[in-house]
């Protein structure tokens, strides 16, 4: 091996150990705990600063500040973050978007902390912990990850922590201490994370932002090794620290060059966006979960004193209305995350990156640098600018049609950095630009007024976002993915289209900023940056406007008419407050002053305490006999089943035959005849529409789920689908709805191949569904969660079909105006399936619709889905209820190991199964 190739291999084993020590603190703490610390980076830097406060400003010995940081410092802050930030998080339910949040606002915490306290500038005098021979930082790599594996495998602690890892509820009713197993696992990243810190610092620049965001992009190796195998990302952490080595040695000829030295310099970022893009997304979990994207409720007044204060700066001069200029620009950029993240529910850590690229292809336009266009004048360019890059958002709309959650949050803050990685850092594109502003707006006040205008006209178009049926559909899509494509929405579509607007308003923004400080500057759009800029409007209302230009305004004035770093420190403290005030600081106020008031309030006597108690329970009661649907004294009487029968050719005779059912001295069921045979014209135009399976075989891995299974989904009849727990019914159930492909067979409908058809595709074709654990859009009242499944299946006349699925499920009246969220769950599974039906489906699948029902409303229920039967639908219905079923099946298959081992008739399968189950 030559001179140059050992040296070279020596220096990237010293950064792969580097690497590898922040591979196995992430993982460690994400096996602990299930977060992905994204603070780790920053837990790095500040140990590093602190050791070096420690040696170089207090004249310490190296070894007591080694110690004092490694071992009390590091340690103490893994065990306060989990005590005091992740632990509410988890009390609440463990929401991985308040998790995510919180994660990122103790890495913008402690950057705008360490730019407080140490400065922004870099530091070269950093104390050399282990010597730069590579060998004595592989070893340490080496003991520290076979210590660790062994103790995962052989000690008591390491069943414990694979237990809690494995189903953190079951474990704690076996007796373990999770809290106890999550403070050490925090305590052990955070230990690793310093280590990396103190071990890089002496090699490269010390500041509150540079460190941090080297750390994270090593973050490719935990993910490589799927978030679980310390030896692989050891491995895969040396692997790319030899490689990134050793490319430097090359330098081709001509334009590869320059590409291959990015390369070189960015192995670690290269390898980030392979795993992010490219492997199997690690902890696919929802999207945005509604508590972590529920609308901030507007204070009164609020617009008006917002205008007023965006209109005050044209009265400033000087630096004031300098510095002004940056608000509305950066307004424009929140919006981005408004409609991506706040409407649209999907993680977005890259929207610096499409500000960027606005700056940097306006400027290129504008100075005729852009291959192939001519040099434009600067709103031109800006326009143009803005069309070039919206196509872009592809970069991360395509990767969160197949991710969500955390695996969308890696993809995203991986193109983030790849962009500025391999665009904004590199000469070639960026050398010598300047960007000036456009012809008569050169002056503050005037291009201040430009902003203005091209900010309202951003407020206009996200609020486009946000009404009509486009807005109803992205917010389904936020509330619950599965069931806004159960709907019938397009949810591939509509996240590509939310991420191409969000790239629009982001690239518009950017451009803004460049034309106000009159100048290209890579470091205003750096990951950190929008990190920063996704806390910032995840704390002050994802889904409202008025939070993203209180945002924009903080952000700006607090970092200017203070230290650098205010701003990062104050969005830091609210982000990880996140899981004490889940709604938001106006929300924190507003219960604060609620407690106040009622601390100050006017004490009663005993007969105005009675009097109180009196007419609360008269609220009460009316509250819930409108949540329930109880019809008002003044109804007309119920049809009887001869007008339910004869009147059932559309959708009116249905809504008769199920208000008829809902008093209770309404009339009896229609008979058996009436369902199968007796209904009017939908039931001859349905005959044709039967739902079939051959030989339908679906495997997950070595597991057998379905096993050649045979099924006929009638019209005008109900089908049951019965078993045990684990007997395959939710697979066959979701085979049918599209939420599942099949290993082997076919799914018919209509006679048509509809095996492949995602679900909103067999929605819009007449196959409705519901969920066991209810699907609907909190966030949406009554009336609009039904109007969703009206609009996006195409029904003729979405308003008529709204307002006859709720008459049919007793959902009119002052009910329909409701917010979705809080309402009981009788009432919540009527609103799914009044949502189901205002698509005029022709085959309902029902996936244990009784669930959580009390009694009443189960016969309600069953009232309904005969009339539904009689009407010509197609009922499927996979039930745990055997009452229920031997009540309204006309057909019963029993399910067992994948396989459906008795069909027939109710009477004769459940008596069947009742002898078989009774003792000899």
């Amino acid at each position: 091996m030559s001179s140059l190739t050992y040296d070279l291999t020596l220096a990237g084993l010293s950064v792969g150990s580097a690497a590898a020590l922040t591979g196995i603190g992430l993982i460690v703490t994400y096996r602990a705990t299930g977060v992905l610390n994204f603070a780790h980076g920053a837990i790095a830097m500040v140990c590093a600063y602190a050791l070096r406060q420690c040696v170089v400003e207090w004249g310490w010995p190296l070894w007591a500040g080694a110690a004092a940081t490694l071992l009390l410092l590091a340690p103490v802050l893994g065990v306060a973050l989990e005590r005091w930030v992740f632990r509410p998080l988890s009390v609440l339910g463990g929401d991985p978007a308040q998790t995510l949040v919180a994660s990122i606002g103790v890495f913008v915490l402690l950057v705008g902390g360490a730019a407080l306290l140490w400065g922004q500038g870099a530091r070269d005098d950093a104390p050399e912990l282990v010597s730069s021979d590579p060998w004595g930082q592989l070893a340490v790599v080496l003991v520290l990850a076979a210590g660790v594996g062994a103790m995962i495998r052989w000690t008591r602690f390491g069943r414990e922590l694979r237990a809690v890892v494995d189903d953190r509820q079951l474990a704690v009713l076996g007796g373990i201490d999770a809290d106890r197993v999550a403070a050490a696992g925090w305590a052990f990243g955070s230990f690793t994370a310093g280590l990396t810190g103190v071990l890089l610092a002496p090699y490269v620049r010390l500041d509150p932002y540079g460190l941090p965001l080297l750390v994270m992009e090593v973050v490719a190796v935990a993910v490589a090794a799927r978030m679980r195998s310390l030896p692989v990302a050891v491995l895969v952490a040396l692997a790319i620290g030899v490689g990134q080595s050793q490319l430097t040695r090359l330098h081709p000829p001509g334009w590869a060059e320059p590409l291959l030295q990015a390369v070189g310099a960015n192995l670690f970022v290269v390898a980030l966006l392979l795993a992010a893009l490219v492997l199997p997304g690690v902890g696919t979990r929802d999207a945005l979960p509604r508590t972590a994207t529920a609308r901030v409720p507007t204070p009164p007044g609020a617009w008006i004193v917002a205008v007023v204060l965006f209109l005050l700066p044209l009265g400033f001069a000087g630096s004031d209305l300098h510095t002004s200029v940056q608000v509305p620009a950066l307004g424009v950029v929140l919006l981005s995350l408004v409609v991506v993240t706040g409407r649209g529910g999907q993680i977005s850590l890259g929207q610096a990156a499409y500000a960027g690229l606005g700056a940097l292809f306006t400027a290129l336009l504008a100075a005729g640098r852009f291959p192939g266009v001519p040099q434009l004048p600067e709103l031109p360019a800006l326009a143009l600018a803005v069309l070039l890059v919206a196509p872009l958002g592809l970069l991360t709309g395509w990767p969160a049609i197949t991710r969500r959650g955390l695996a969308l949050a890696l993809a995203t803050f991986a193109v983030g950095v790849g962009v500025s990685r391999f665009v904004f850092a590199q000469p070639y594109a960026t050398a010598g630009l300047s960007l000036d502003r456009p012809a008569g707006f050169e002056g503050d006040r005037a291009y201040y007024v430009l902003e203005l205008a091209l900010l309202a006209a951003a407020l206009w178009a996200t609020r486009l976002l946000r009404a009509g049926r486009t807005g109803r559909a992205l917010a389904a899509m936020r509330d619950h993915e599965a069931g806004a494509s159960a709907a019938g929405v397009r949810v591939p579509s509509l996240k590509l289209l939310a991420f191409v607007a969000g790239a629009a308003l982001a690239a518009l923004g950017g451009g803004l900023l460049g034309m106000g400080v009159r100048a290209f500057d890579p470091g205003a759009f750096d990951p950190v940056r929008g990190l920063l800029w996704f806390a910032a409007v995840m704390v002050l209302g994802a889904d409202s406007t008025l939070g993203a230009l209180t945002a924009a305004a903080l952000l700006v004035g607090l970092d200017a008419g203070a230290r650098g770093g205010v701003a990062a420190a104050l969005i830091g403290v609210l982000a990880v407050l996140v899981g004490r005030f889940p709604g938001g600081p106006y929300e924190a106020l507003l219960t604060g002053a609620g407690r106040l008031r009622a601390r100050r309030a006017v004490r009663l006597t005993p007969t105005g305490v009675e009097v109180r108690r009196r007419l609360r329970t008269r609220e009460h009661q009316t509250t819930a006999a409108a949540a329930d649907g109880a019809q008002p004294p003044q109804e007309p009487p119920a049809p009887d089943h001869e007008t339910r029968t004869r009147g059932a050719t559309n959708n009116h005779s249905t809504a008769a035959a199920a208000d008829g059912a809902q008093p209770p001295q309404g009339p009896p069921a229609p008979d058996h005849e009436s369902r199968t045979g007796g209904a009017g014209g939908k039931h001859h135009a349905a005959a044709g529409r039967v739902l079939t399976t051959h030989r339908l075989t679906a495997r997950y891995d070595t597991f057998t789920a379905l096993d050649g299974i045979d099924l006929t989904v009638h019209p005008g009849r109900v089908t049951a689908v019965i078993g045990p727990n684990g007997a395959g019914k939710t697979t066959l159930f979701n085979c049918l709805a599209g939420t599942h492909h099949p290993t082997h067979g076919q799914v018919r409908y209509a006679d048509q191949d509809i095996t492949r058809l995602p679900a909103h595709a067999r929605t819009r074709l007449g196959i409705a569904r519901t969920f066991q654990r209810f699907a609907v859009f909190p966030s949406l009242t009554v009336a609009e969660n039904v109007r969703v499944g009206a609009e996006q299946t195409h029904a003729p006349d979405p308003e008529a079909a709204t307002h006859h699925a709720l008459r049919l499920l007793a959902l009119d009246g002052p009910l329909r105006d409701l917010p979705a969220a809080g309402l009981p769950t009788g009432t919540l599974r009527r609103v799914e399936l009044a949502r189901a039906l205002a698509g005029n489906p022709h085959v309902l699948l029902l996936d244990e619709p009784a669930a959580g029902l009390d009694t009443a409303e189960v016969a309600a229920l069953a009232r309904v889905l005969k009339a539904l039967a009689a009407d010509g639908t197609a009922l499927l219905v996979v039930e745990h209820d055997l009452d229920l079923v031997a009540d309204l099946a006309d057909v019963v298959h029993v399910m067992a190991a994948g396989r459906i081992i008795a069909s027939g008739p109710p009477e004769h399968v459940l008596d069947t199964l009742g002898t078989q189950e009774t003792p000899a």
